[in-house]
C-alpha cells in the first residue's frame, strides 16, 4: 500500500488517498477513475510529499508520554485553582447555577460540579454561561 497526497487542479482541494501501488495509481489515473470528492473533477494530481520515516517504538512512546504528562500537569494545576477558588456543588450544578443567575447572587463564590450535556445545553439556552473543564481523578491518593 502507498499513500499519496493529492490535489485537485480544479478546486485546489488537498486530500490523501491510499493505493495498492504506484502502478495502480497510474492505471486508475489514466482511466479517469480518480476524482475530487468536492467538485468531482478528474483533474487530480500527486503533490510533493515527505517520506514517512518510522521512529523507534521507544521514542514514540516517550514523546507521547511526555506530552501526556505535560497535559496532565496543566489540568492538575487548573483543578487545584478551581478547588481553591470555587464551591463544589456535585450533581446539583444546574440547580445551583440557576439559583445564582436568577437570584442575582453575583457576589457569591463561583461553583463547579457535574452536569449532563442536556443540562449544559439548557443552561446555555437560558443565557447562563458555563464552561467544561476536563477532570482527572488522582489515582495516587
Amino acid at each position: 500500500m502507498i499513500k499519496y497526497k493529492l490535489v485537485c487542479k480544479n478546486c485546489n482541494l488537498l486530500f490523501d488517498s491510499w493505493f495498492a501501488s504506484s502502478k495502480e495509481f497510474e492505471k486508475l489515473k489514466n482511466k479517469n477513475f480518480i476524482n475530487c470528492h468536492q467538485c468531482n473533477s478528474s483533474k487530480v494530481e500527486k503533490t510533493l510529499m515527505s517520506p514517512s520515516v518510522v521512529k523507534s517504538k521507544n521514542s514514540i512512546v516517550l514523546n507521547k508520554n511526555k506530552k501526556y504528562q505535560k497535559i496532565k500537569k496543566t489540568i492538575s494545576e487548573y483543578q487545584k485553582f478551581i478547588r481553591k477558588n470555587f464551591k463544589y456543588v456535585g450533581d446539583n450544578f444546574a440547580y445551583e447555577a440557576r439559583s445564582i443567575h436568577y437570584n442575582d447572587k453575583k457576589d457569591k463564590k463561583g461553583i463547579y460540579g457535574s452536569a449532563t450535556k442536556k443540562e449544559l445545553k439548557e443552561l446555555r439556552d437560558e443565557g447562563i454561561e458555563t464552561q467544561i473543564v476536563p477532570w482527572i481523578e488522582d489515582k495516587n491518593n
